[in-house]
Order: C-alpha cells, then sequence, then structure tokens
C-alpha cells in the first residue's frame, strides 16, 4: 500500500495540473459558443481567438437563427475576465473594448447569488453605429437607420430572484443625425431616450425626446414584468411633410400630419 502512494499522488498531481491548464488556457470559442446560445444567435462572436480569460472577436448581430440579416461591428471587439471580490462574495469581472466605440474599456460585474445573480454596470460612455441595428432583422433592416447612438450608463444594476427580473440606475441612448433608406432628407434628426429604473427596481419609464431635426418625436413608455408599453407620435415640421409621409405612414397609425406609435 505505501509503495502505491507516491504513484497515486503523482496522478492526482497530474489531474490538478491539467485542470488548471485547461481553466487558464480554455480558448476564447468556448465563450463565444456560450454567448451564441444564449442570445439565440442574436449576438455572435466570429473568428474568437484568445482564451476565455482575455481574447478578442469579431462582433456579429443577426435576426436569430436561420436569419439572413447580419451586421458586424468595426474592428471587432476584446475582453478581459477575471475573479473579482464585490459585495463579499466572490464575482466576475468583465472589462469591453471596442476598438471603433469605447473611449474607456466598460466595467461590468456579474455577482452570483443564492437563486440568481446581479450584473452592475460601471458609469461608462460609449458610441455606436447604428447601422448595427439593420442586422437585427424586422423592423431594422426595413428602416435601415444610419447615424450614432451615444450610449451613457449611471448606476445600471440587472438582478435576477429566482425567474423574476429588476433593474436598477438609469441609461441614456442618444441616436445623433440620424438617416433611414425610406426617406431623402438626410438626416431625420437627433433624439434621446432616458431609461430610468424606479426605486423598487419593478418597472423602468422610458421618455422619448427630439434634440433636433425636421422629424419630431416625442413619447413614453414603460417595462413591466419584462413587458414593454409606450405611446408616442412622429410629426414632421412643416416644410418637410412631403419629404416624410412615406416614413409616417410606415411608422404608424397617421391622424392627420402626425403619426401615432404604439407598442405594447
Amino acid at each position: 500500500m505505501n509503495g502505491r502512494w507516491p504513484v497515486r499522488l503523482a496522478w492526482i498531481g497530474g489531474l490538478l495540473g491539467l485542470l488548471v491548464a485547461l481553466i487558464t488556457f480554455a480558448p476564447a470559442r468556448w465563450l463565444a459558443s456560450s454567448v451564441t446560445s444564449a442570445t439565440h444567435g442574436q449576438l455572435q462572436l466570429l473568428n474568437a481567438r484568445g482564451t476565455v480569460w482575455n481574447g478578442q472577436a469579431d462582433m456579429v448581430f443577426t435576426g436569430g437563427d436561420g436569419s439572413r440579416t447580419q451586421t458586424a461591428l468595426p474592428q471587432g471587439i476584446q475582453w478581459q475576465l477575471a475573479p473579482r471580490w464585490a459585495s463579499g462574495v466572490p464575482s466576475a469581472g468583465l472589462r469591453l473594448m471596442a476598438p471603433c466605440c469605447t473611449p474607456a474599456p466598460m466595467d461590468l460585474t456579474f455577482i452570483p447569488r443564492l437563486g440568481g445573480g446581479e450584473l452592475r454596470i460601471a458609469e461608462s460612455t460609449s458610441l455606436w453605429p447604428a447601422e448595427l441595428l439593420s442586422g437585427l432583422g424586422t423592423p431594422w433592416n426595413t428602416l435601415r437607420v444610419e447615424g450614432q447612438l451615444a450610449l451613457q450608463t449611471e448606476g445600471m444594476r440587472l438582478r435576477w430572484d429566482e425567474g423574476r427580473t429588476t433593474l436598477h440606475g438609469q441609461a441614456v441612448i442618444e441616436a445623433l443625425d440620424v438617416a433611414s433608406r425610406l426617406s431623402s432628407l438626410r438626416p431625420l434628426g437627433s433624439y434621446r431616450v432616458t431609461m430610468q429604473a424606479e426605486a423598487d427596481g419593478n418597472t423602468t419609464t422610458l421618455d422619448l425626446q427630439t434634440l433636433s431635426g425636421a422629424l419630431k418625436l416625442q413619447g413614453e413608455g414603460s417595462w413591466v414584468g419584462g413587458r414593454l408599453r409606450f405611446q408616442g407620435e412622429a410629426e414632421a415640421a412643416p416644410e418637410a411633410e412631403t419629404a416624410l409621409g412615406n416614413l409616417l405612414n410606415i411608422m404608424g397609425r397617421r391622424q392627420g400630419s402626425r403619426s401615432l406609435l404604439s407598442i405594447g
């Protein structure tokens, strides 16, 4: 028996070393496969290289399984994943970098909890091409939106508790110099959408405002229990009614010079 222990210890040590090496050098394509599965194919990390912990890939948006539409993020995306200590529990820290779009890396922290988890998004500012939306299919592939999407987050937290999702914090999206292939008028305008989670986290309010431009958009809505309800209207400036008539017909139900927008 005593003579067998060195052999057993050698096997145990070898297996532990193999396990550590497998975890340390896990290929980036494992993470890419998980992202594709979790998003039902709408977000894909193609040509993934490096490791799960430090890698890069081409980011592609699609309409999901079987979709023929897709758009790619210029220059792809890079990430760094590492263990982190947050709220007194072991967590995972993720830093995302997109050379085209993030002046500074976006910092995210995932905190596992009994029966769920929490995702924290640190305060950040980024600028993304609006053309990416076309890859998500209907209605974006019809509108073919162009322009820039400026994203600002402040204290954003997403929590899952036994199947129930709550949102905390605020995010602001500004769509700048927006254009569409459905209108010859370029640009249509610039707009701001503010998402604000209520204190209880059960309701998120949405507020749409026009910053500038011939196409005037406004509206309010809420996201309750995973269901979006939104009511708003679109209207053309007097000098642009002819140029924007077709677009207004597509956007919603016409009522005189206005188009009524309704979701949910």
